[in-house]
Formats: C-alpha cells, sequence, structure tokens
C-alpha cells in the first residue's frame, strides 16, 4: 500500500558519479528540506521483502525495521538517540504509516527531519534510478530528481575511485544501463513529477541550476543553497579523493575529465559500449565504436570482480560498508533455514536472479571473489564508510 504525505518526498539519484552528492548537500541546506547521508534502503531491501515473510505479522516486520533502523552508512545520522532501543522506535513510528517497506522508510526519513527541525525531506541514492517504478509504487506523490552527466566522465571517474568499476567496460556498461533504466520514467512521469539536471549545464551556471530545481519542487530559492561545501557532511566527504569536489563552491573544472584520463581506445570501447546513450543526452565527439570480442567482455568482467574484492581492503576502502551488506546477506539466508522463505518469487523481483543481482543490490564486490580472496569483515569504528 502507499504512503501519500503532506510535504512530497524528494528522492535524487542518478549514476554515481554524476553529481548526485552534489544535489544532497545543496538541497540539505534548504530551511525547509532535511536530505541525510544515503540510505540505500532501496536497493538493498526492496528488491528481497519476500525473505522477511509475511509483514503484516508484527515479528517480520519488526525484523525489516530493525535492519534498516541500524543499516545507515553513517549510523542514525548522527542524531542523538538511544541505540538500544532506536530500533523499536523506529518499528512503532513505522505503524503509524503503514506496516511495510514503505511505512519503514517514511518512519526514519521523517526521524530525521524532525531531529532537522524541518517539514519536508529528501533522499539521495544513486542506485534508485534502478527502483523508479517501486519508488512511486510507495510514494505516489514524490517528486523524483535526476541528474545526468557525460558518461565518459563518470567512467573515467570510476576507475579512479576506491568503489565501483574498476574497468572501461564495466563502467561504461553500468552508466548505459543506468541511462536505459530511467527512460520509461521520464516519459510517463509529468513535468511535475521528474526534473532532468545536466551536471554540465548546472556547474557551469549553478545559480540558475538551483532556482531551477527549486522551482520544480516548489521550494523559495535562498542563496545559503550555495554554501553546501560548509556542512559536515561536504566538510567530510570533501577531504576524500572520491568526493573532493564537494569540499569547495561548485567548479566546472571536472568538465571532460575523461581527454585526460581516458585513453583512445578506451573511449572507442565506451562508444562500442554506451554511445547510444551518450548521443541521447546530446553529448558529442564520440569517436567510432571499437568492439570487444566475447572473450575480451569476459576477462574484463572477471577482472572487474576481482579488483572490487581485494580494493575493499586498500586504502581508502569500503570493507566496513561491505561488511554491513555481507551481513544482510547472512542473515536473509538464515531466515530461508528457518523456513521463513524458501524460494524465489516468479517472477522475481528485479534485480534478483539476473546477473547485476550483486552490483545492483549495493554490493561493492562479488562474494564470490571475496570468498575467493579470504576477505575479512572488518566493521571497526575507525573504517572509512561514506
Amino acid at each position: 500500500m502507499p504512503v501519500t504525505l503532506t510535504e512530497r518526498p524528494i528522492f535524487v539519484t542518478g549514476s554515481e558519479r554524476s553529481g548526485t552528492t552534489l544535489i544532497m548537500a545543496i538541497l540539505g541546506m534548504h530551511p525547509r528540506l532535511a536530505v541525510p547521508e544515503v540510505t540505500w534502503y532501496y536497493p538493498r531491501f526492496r528488491p528481497w521483502l519476500f525473505t522477511y515473510g509475511n509483514l503484516k505479522k508484527l515479528g517480520a516486520f519488526r525484523t525489516l525495521a530493525h535492519e534498516m533502523a541500524y543499516g545507515l552508512r553513517v549510523p542514525f545520522w548522527n542524531m542523538d538517540v538511544n541505540a538500544d532501543t532506536f530500533g523499536d522506535e523506529i518499528t512503532d513510528s513505522a505503524l503509524k504509516y503503514e506496516q511495510s517497506f514503505a511505512g519503514v522508510f517514511a518512519a526514519m526519513m521523517e526521524r530525521f527531519a524532525k531531529h532537522e527541525n524541518k517539514p519536508r525531506w529528501g533522499e539521495k541514492t544513486p542506485y534508485n534510478l534502478f527502483y523508479i517504478d517501486q519508488i512511486i509504487e510507495d510514494f505516489p506523490n514524490a517528486q523524483i530528481v535526476f541528474i545526468y552527466r557525460d558518461g565518459r566522465d563518470c567512467t573515467a571517474e570510476f576507475m579512479d575511485s576506491s568503489f565501483g568499476p574498476m574497468n572501461i567496460y564495466t563502467g561504461a556498461e553500468l552508466w548505459h544501463m543506468g541511462q536505459q533504466a530511467v527512460k520509461p520514467a521520464r516519459e510517463k512521469l509529468s513535468k511535475d513529477q521528474w526534473f532532468d539536471i545536466k551536471y554540465e549545464d548546472f556547474v557551469r551556471d549553478p545559480v540558475k541550476g538551483i532556482k531551477d530545481l527549486c522551482a520544480f519542487l516548489g521550494e523559495d530559492y535562498v542563496e545559503e543553497l550555495l554554501e553546501f561545501h560548509t556542512t559536515p557532511i561536504a566538510k567530510k566527504r570533501g577531504a576524500s579523493k572520491d568526493n573532493a569536489p564537494l569540499g569547495h563552491p561548485i567548479s566546472d573544472k571536472y568538465i571532460d575529465r575523461y581527454k585526460n584520463e581516458m585513453s583512445i581506445r578506451d573511449q572507442r570501447i565506451m562508444s562500442w559500449v554506451a554511445g547510444d546513450s551518450l548521443r541521447e543526452l546530446g553529448y558529442d565527439n564520440i569517436l567510432e565504436p571499437l568492439a570487444l570480442t566475447d572473450k575480451q567482455v569476459d576477462f574484463m568482467e572477471e577482472m572487474d570482480g576481482r579488483y572490487r574484492a581485494v580494493n575493499l581492503e586498500a586504502p581508502g576502502g569500503w570493507i566496513t560498508f561491505e561488511s554491513y551488506n555481507d551481513g544482510l546477506l547472512d542473515a536473509r539466508e538464515a531466515r530461508r533455514e528457518a523456513g521463513v522463505w524458501q524460494d524465489f518469487p516468479d517472477p522475481a523481483p528485479f534485480p534478483v536472479g539476473t546477473p547485476y543481482e550483486e552490483t545492483l543490490s549495493g554490493m561493492r564486490a562479488h562474494r564470490k571473489w571475496k570468498e575467493h580472496f579470504h576477505i575479512q569483515r572488518d566493521t571497526g569504528a575507525n573504517k572509512r564508510v561514506l
């Protein structure tokens, strides 16, 4: 059942490395908008609701609520809470909305909005772009903000990051999949519900870009939005290599970075994998495609899996985030062994059962390769989780 809120919820999404965190930080500066760090709730939980059993049973519902309440990458979004009772608090609050995933989601977001003393909330998770239909099903009056960027720049950043695809083929493929995934929603949702931001236009004229965004959301423009880089979230992220642009005012210096960082060969492979998406979004200077053989694709996919796994423990790696993800998988399997669920539904919710299941569900590496390299889990508080 859907949850319809008086203050329309906002969902910011887009392929990783496209500027979703920038939009999150800007909106979080608005005096009426509470926008916390990413939740990853849709990728982590929404396709797997069948593994909790009947959510109309309080025990099953409490399990879901507790896993969501205690599963944030930034614990409790730095709110002042009683950690021992927070899961029960969210369970009880969710029941005021609905005994469902959407009810828990709304309860968590409203809890943060209350903490911020703001009436309206927004959420940003890049891979939500694969779950637009589910978001609208859960929150029918939600507004979707989608930011897109030249896929060559996104892929160049991926290959230089401590997470995500590790080579040109897998980076281009993931970006292309994301752009194609949102096309049906872009075409069917009204202009009151779907808003496109082209990264390059936005950073070249941020005042106009922010004013247009505020107009879409029905919110007043305030100059404080340009000071996003002064917030604790921005300062913490901006101190890292992967999020350095967040630590200073908006700049256009990251446009066309692929020209210095991506070889001609890689650009041609990008054209082969994602040239259609680049053209559809209005990007030019697309080189002649260079097709890969099936053997080359298989090699790149395997090497991507291997590098992702060993990279988790590298400097700046994401071992803490991944350790919690693995814990969710273990809990899911334990519920199966306990008889809470047995088989996948037919049809299974996307991306369950597909080759992209782990990636699109928020995993940073495939379990196959983590086990192969004996990657040890680590939930230490001093590990990087942003």
